[in-house]
């Protein structure tokens, strides 16, 4: 039974260490990707895993300080994992608060995605802010259909609570402190201080607004 302790043992150990140094080449492979994009970014990012950056020409990325992401399979394995993606074409920016947190989120942009202060997002939301294809039959399939299709900004406010497998659309304000539970569509706005869910998304209760003394 000793020899199956200290077997036991060397492999936390080894795990252990292992963990450490993928969690720093995360990071630094992280911040190289973000930088190569052109993405201003601030203090403070914990990456677990490396995410996806792909910052086109004319748009731009901007991230508070205190970022973290999970990414792929090795981080908050709850199914269907990928890496975070950063993704923004045909002038979109997108703009990212302090003390945000996600998992293998998928953010897509060709207009404007923003997203608050201390927002926590669930593993494997989707956020776009575009329908990538045109509702005109006759100009999809064509080079131009991604660049006629429609856009409208996104907004998520301040210590919003987004749910696992969460996809918002296009045009979509999400007011401060409101939580979108797992696996929502959400198509139309959430006010503040409310829960949401379902597909599509739709009000379930209101959450309690906290007192403010003097």
């Amino acid at each position: 039974m000793r020899i199956f302790s200290v077997i036991r043992l060397g492999y936390r150990a080894v795990r252990f260490v292992r963990r450490r140094v993928r969690r720093w080449g995360g990071q630094q492979l992280t911040r190289l990707r973000f930088y190569i994009n052109g993405a201003t970014i601030g203090p403070g990012l914990k990456s677990y895993g490396i995410p996806i950056v792909d910052i086109n020409e004319g748009c731009r990325l901007t991230i508070g300080h205190s970022l973290m992401l999970n990414n792929g399979m090795n981080h908050n394995r709850i199914g269907r994992q990928q890496p975070c993606l950063f993704i923004a074409d045909l002038g979109g920016t997108i703009r990212i608060g302090d003390r945000v947190g996600m998992s293998g989120t998928a953010l897509v942009c060709h207009r404007s995605i923003v997203i608050g202060n201390d927002v926590s997002i669930g593993g494997n939301t989707v956020i776009y802010d575009t329908d990538f294809h045109s509702l005109d039959a006759r100009q999809r399939g064509t080079s131009a259909d991604n660049a006629l299709a429609s856009t409208a900004p996104v907004h998520i406010g301040n210590q919003v609570f987004i749910g696992a497998h969460v996809t918002i659309l296009k045009g979509v304000c999400i007011g401060d402190h409101a939580i979108i539970g797992a696996g929502a569509v959400v198509t139309r706005n959430v006010p503040p201080y409310e829960l949401w869910a379902g597909n599509p998304a739709r009000h379930i209760r209101s959450l309690q607004v906290p007192l403010i003394y003097e």
